[in-house]
């Protein structure tokens, strides 16, 4: 069964000088400010779309690789994913890089980083933003 979430923003102003909120209506877990400034300088208590953007791909990304684990018999302990969703004023977002650690029984560090990388590649938010260069470092603690 397919899921379709919702989200919506309020602008006011232009971009440099305005400012909005975005609201996460499915699941109603709050809204949160925007800005320019917040986007292309310090984050100052407000939120971007590249943030919102790492904290999809960290959560999802680390749902593929529990998956796969899981899948190959290797189920792990814990999963710490981090995203880095780098953005350049005038070009865009010009890079994301996935670091993850990973407490898996029983899985040598090389079939760690195959499945990291599996993980990668078959993730949906990765596979949504294939325009994008995707880099990953992925060790096990």
């Amino acid at each position: 069964m397919a899921t379709t979430r919702h989200a919506h923003t309020v602008w006011e102003g232009d971009l440099l000088k305005g400012k909005g909120v975005v609201s996460l209506d499915s699941s109603g877990i709050g809204s949160y400010d925007v800005s320019w400034p917040a986007r292309s300088e310090a984050a100052n208590g407000k939120t971007s779309p590249e943030e919102l953007i790492a904290a999809a791909h960290s959560s999802c990304y680390s749902m593929a690789l529990s998956h796969g684990l899981a899948g190959a018999g290797t189920p792990p302990t814990r999963l710490e994913t981090k995203a880095d969703v780098t953005f350049q004023p005038g070009e865009g977002i010009t890079g994301i890089h996935l670091s993850v650690e990973g407490t898996v029984p029983g899985l040598d560090e090389a079939a760690f980083a195959a499945a990291a990388e599996d993980a990668k590649k078959n993730c949906p938010v990765s596979q949504a933003l294939t325009g994008t260069t995707i880099t990953l470092s992925a060790k096990l603690v």
